[in-house]
């Protein structure tokens, strides 16, 4: 089929066009618009060479705002179990993912920080201790001005918490993607062959935490590359020369991040989505994202010959994503 079929004719709604035994040529080179675990039980089987995606990361952005943790859980476990079928032996299955920095939990221990460094007041716990001895029936206003200073200054001496309002909030932790990762996959009967890590720029906008802990900034995301059994293919001059040692062979990915989300608040680098692609696959082979978005995944794997498949949830992304997708030079 033409790759320059009119943008609205290549937008299809898998839920109400198809049914499972469609065949597949109906399902390359177009954006689906639908739950992708929907559109992948119409697929039909084994038609996947590889598949790479960045499901939503469950960190609070307006595409995935309706989603609860479980209902994120879901949503990831699903798709993976469906791409069991739909890969052909010996295909890999990547997924870019980060861990969440901060994920809310309720049981945790409200994190208190004794921020030396960042006082203001010279007024100690000490102080504080000695005056409400002195004085035990004492507001903290009272307090406050007995020692010369702000009521939340002694709250937060006398409380031992030198954070700054959200006292009525759930605490927040480190909470790993990787394992939950592996255990859907070997569930579906897909195995982890390889960990990549990708290094981008930090991202101070969602380290607020850094000044006030001892908190990393973000600047790494993960790709795990699960293995669908079967015979593979590996063809060393997929690359050119010295890109096996540069990067090819490499555990750390060294990629700039996109400097300006202005089509889409996730967008990971057209060079990361290359990478994948060329190690992982041959040209006319079939690649498919599920969570395609602003269509970086098939506007490359237009550009390095491979038939594509995406599949979007959103209208208004699933058409940005064509249209990205259809000016990609052949």
């Amino acid at each position: 089929m033409s790759l320059d079929m009119p943008l609205l004719d290549n937008i299809a709604d898998v839920v109400l066009s198809y049914r499972p035994s469609s065949p597949s040529n109906t399902w390359l080179n177009k954006i689906h618009v639908g739950d992708a675990r929907t559109v992948l039980q119409l697929m039909p089987s084994g038609i996947v060479d590889l598949s790479f995606w960045s499901p939503p990361y469950f960190v609070g952005k307006e595409y995935e705002a309706h989603l609860t943790f479980q209902d994120w859980q879901n949503l990831v476990r699903g798709v993976i179990k469906e791409h069991a079928r739909v890969m052909k032996e010996g295909a890999f299955m990547v997924i870019n993912i980060a861990d969440i920095l901060c994920f809310v939990d309720p049981d945790m221990p409200r994190y208190m920080a004794n921020n030396v460094s960042n006082k203001k007041s010279p007024v100690t716990r000490e102080d504080v201790l000695r005056a409400k001895k002195k004085h035990p029936k004492a507001s903290r206003d009272e307090l406050a001005r007995m020692l010369g200073c702000s009521e939340q200054t002694i709250q937060r001496r006398a409380e031992h918490n030198n954070v700054r309002g959200g006292k009525g909030t759930a605490g927040t932790r480190v909470l790993l993607i990787g394992g939950m990762l592996q255990d859907w996959a070997m569930e579906a009967g897909l195995y982890l062959y390889d960990h990549r890590i990708w290094h981008k720029d930090p991202c101070w906008a969602n380290s607020r935490w850094h000044s006030n802990s001892y908190r990393a900034v973000d600047e790494f995301e993960h790709l795990y590359i699960f293995w669908k059994p079967g015979i593979v293919d590996v063809d060393r001059d997929r690359l050119r020369k010295g890109e096996w040692a540069e990067w090819g062979s490499r555990g750390v990915w060294n990629i700039r991040s996109v400097q300006r989300n202005s089509r889409h608040e996730c967008e990971f680098p057209e060079m990361l989505a290359e990478r994948v692609i060329r190690l992982l696959s041959d040209k006319g082979d079939v690649v498919i994202d599920p969570f395609v978005g602003s269509g970086t995944t098939t506007a490359v794997a237009r550009k390095l010959k491979r038939k594509y498949i995406g599949i979007e949830r959103l209208k208004k992304y699933a058409k940005l994503a064509q249209a990205r997708t259809n000016v990609t030079s052949n």
